[in-house]
């Protein structure tokens, strides 16, 4: 019996038993857009999590100043421990598997523009920071190079929302703003971008000037924080050892006391991302397994019926030498392809679904839903497991079937 015929015969038995066949094929059809959906609004959470985490920077690693807790070569507990421009240039020096420090400054301010005032956090910083923040200017705009470092330029970059506020719908870029009274030039404004931490203030609220200016006005090179990037996430927490060595050498504390120097390091964050998404998304696959299943259990019970229903075809064939194996290969085949009418519905209405949910107003929290690669290719290998598990038993029923008993039917 050649494929062509087993596919003529199934759309007679469907149209037979219309009302039998359409729940059949909606169980599948109901089963595959669920799991497709499902996988698709988690695969869009996990998505919209890394992107809003993005906006604090990349495998990025922020020290703040602490006290020691620990008695050290003569020195006692409670000693503050403060960090000076020049150690995150010892930093990058003597840990090689650390591919970038840079000090930064930060103090509140008061910024205005004509009426317009807003106390913001000011961060003083080195042109690389922005790379390490991702914090990138508006078209028009420029960020803070070396020539604003060298010559100490009272220039300041400016956070979107901050902007905002100062010169409403005007183009800041060239305009004049004060800053604690001390005048100075915008170059640039931030583009838009999604933070859901930070550790002064998001950054579409702050402004950032040459840290050399920063530290002429202050009157001091003591710095407030040092961030750095380790040339890989994999090897994070050996460089954070190798970080308590050199700054316990420089600021003379116990490398062991981890309160003389805080230390937040987002590439926990990350690690814990990745186990986190691989177990909701596997919480939300399995619940669309089990959607499916009851789909698959309802194809086999079906099936179980028209095995009942086709004894005497089935002994008609095993008398004139059909074996196991094409009788198991018959009922296979009708079972794939109803489950694979099933699927091809339920893609098809699983992709509308997640197309219409688009433009829900949850994006910036749970992301929004989209039909990656991955989905298609899960959905399958589920599809697949219930097509085995629904076709087997029945099949393998029909191929012991005894030929005297078939034909008596």
């Amino acid at each position: 019996m050649t494929l062509l015929n087993h596919i003529s015969e199934l759309f007679k038995n469907l149209r037979q038993q219309k009302l039998r066949s359409f729940l059949t094929i909606f169980g599948i059809m109901w089963g595959t857009a669920t799991l497709i959906l499902l996988l698709a609004f988690g695969f869009g959470f996990r998505d919209q999590t890394v992107l809003n985490m993005r906006g604090m920077g990349d495998q990025l690693a922020i020290m703040f100043p602490g006290q020691t807790t620990k008695a050290f070569e003569g020195y006692g507990v409670g000693r503050p421990v403060r960090f000076r421009e020049a150690d995150a240039q010892m930093l990058e020096e003597q840990i090689s598997d650390i591919g970038v420090a840079t000090p930064e400054y930060s103090r509140n301010m008061t910024i205005s523009n004509g009426q317009s005032r807003r106390s913001s956090s000011v961060g003083g910083v080195m042109p690389v920071y922005s790379n390490l923040r991702n914090i990138f200017e508006q078209p028009g705009g420029r960020w803070l190079n070396e020539n604003d470092i060298q010559d100490r330029r009272r220039v300041i970059f400016i956070g979107n929302k901050l902007a905002e506020n100062l010169f409403a719908d005007e183009d800041p870029v060239g305009k004049r703003v004060l800053v604690d009274d001390t005048p100075f030039t915008v170059i640039g404004v931030m583009q838009e971008k999604l933070q859901n931490s930070s550790y002064n203030q998001r950054d579409e609220d702050r402004a950032f000037i040459p840290a050399s200016t920063f530290s002429v006005m202050a009157g001091t090179d003591l710095i407030n924080n040092i961030l750095y990037v380790p040339v890989s996430a994999e090897i994070a927490p050996a460089v954070r050892d190798q970080v308590y060595e050199v700054m316990g050498k420089i600021h003379r504390f116990d490398p062991s006391d981890t309160d003389a120097i805080g230390l937040w390091d987002t590439n926990e964050f990350w690690s814990f991302i990745d186990v986190m998404f691989l177990g909701i998304n596997g919480f939300l696959g399995l619940i669309g397994f089990f959607t499916l299943a009851v789909g698959g259990i309802g194809v086999a019970n079906i099936m179980f019926v028209v095995v009942q229903e086709r004894m005497k075809e089935i002994g008609i064939r095993r008398s004139v030498g059909a074996r196991r194996h094409h009788i198991m290969g018959q009922f296979f085949v009708e079972t794939f392809m109803i489950i694979g009418i099933g699927a091809a519905a339920g893609y098809g209405i699983g992709w509308l679904l997640v197309m219409a949910t688009q433009n829900l107003p949850i994006k910036e929290f749970v992301g929004a839903p989209f039909f990656a690669p991955e989905v298609g290719m899960l959905a399958f290998l589920v599809l697949a497991i219930v097509g085995l598990a629904a076709g087997f038993l029945p099949a393998w029923r029909a191929s012991r079937l005894d030929i005297v008993e078939c034909l008596r039917n």
